[in-house]
């Protein structure tokens, strides 16, 4: 029987309303660890969605006006109000083709009567694509560190940075990720997959025994590409993207800034040479 998208959609939602400032929007993403959050009306109808690709955007377009304006600006300002949404009694696979066909998106709102019920990402077909629910095992984070598995809407709250937000002039290595959870190109991918929907990240770097980076493999390569799901034997290699865009460490937040915003990265690994030293995400240039 087909999945529908009710069956396989988030109902607990975080969302903004269209009137409220920016600084709320980018507080609620980065406290959730969000890329996006759908936008509503006072009486919670679905009127757009915000990114933090669209913070960053209007920021590089105003400079540090944009910063600085976080607070005065409302999101309908910023955000995209031309947007796909499904219904709950949808075909699963017709979100699939559409979250494929439009690289920049990987959450899908749901309506039903004009109003948000929920929200369909590239991590519940993900999670969904073979019907299993299974957990990752331990932690796996760059330069061998392991921690055990404790994840569990408000558990999903992340740390704030201490401090005002990175100035352009900041240094990358002062505000990236630097225990990054990383895969090897000889794993398989449905371990990779595990890996993305425990960590909640979109993507993943791959990296050899001694630290360099090989490439890096996202939701979106393990999604459209068909040897991932044809096969249970699929390994990191076969599907992943051997050339990544990096940033090298003694780069500036500016620099990556414009880089991300340019590009529409999510995440962007940071390279000394040929070798992984962290991981730069959109929050943590915001």
């Amino acid at each position: 029987m087909a999945r529908l998208v009710r069956d396989l959609m988030t109902a607990r939602v975080v969302t903004v309303r269209s009137d409220e400032p920016i600084s709320a929007a980018v507080e609620r993403m980065t406290r959730f660890g969000f890329s996006a959050l759908p936008v509503v009306s006072a009486s919670f109808r679905l009127v757009g969605i915000v990114s933090l690709l669209d913070v960053l955007r209007y920021r590089e377009e105003y400079g540090a006006e944009g910063a600085a304006a976080d607070g005065r600006v409302r999101v309908e300002e910023i955000m995209s109000s031309d947007l796909l949404s499904m219904s709950a009694t949808a075909n699963a696979a017709v979100v699939a083709q559409r979250l494929r066909s439009h690289g920049e998106l990987r959450v899908m709102p749901v309506v039903q009567g004009g109003k948000l019920v929920g929200v369909i990402t590239r991590s519940d077909l993900l999670r969904h694509r073979d019907g299993s629910s299974r957990r990752a095992g331990p932690r796996r984070f760059f330069g061998g560190r392991e921690e055990p598995l404790d994840d569990a809407l408000f558990a999903l709250q992340r740390g704030r940075r201490a401090g005002p937000a990175p100035t352009a002039a900041t240094p990358v290595r002062d505000v990236m990720t630097r225990q990054v959870v990383t895969v090897g190109s000889a794993e398989p991918v449905a371990w990779a997959a595990e890996l993305m929907l425990h960590h909640r990240h979109t993507a993943l770097p791959v990296v050899d025994g001694e630290g360099r980076l090989l490439g890096i493999l996202s939701e979106a390569d393990i999604l459209t590409n068909p040897l991932a799901g044809r096969s249970a034997h699929a390994t990191v290699s076969a599907v992943m993207t051997r050339t990544p865009i990096t940033v090298q460490v003694g780069a500036t937040v500016g620099e990556a800034r414009a880089l991300v915003a340019d590009r529409g990265l999510r995440a962007v690994p940071v390279v000394d040479g040929d070798r992984l030293v962290g991981v730069l995400s959109r929050s943590d240039l915001v």
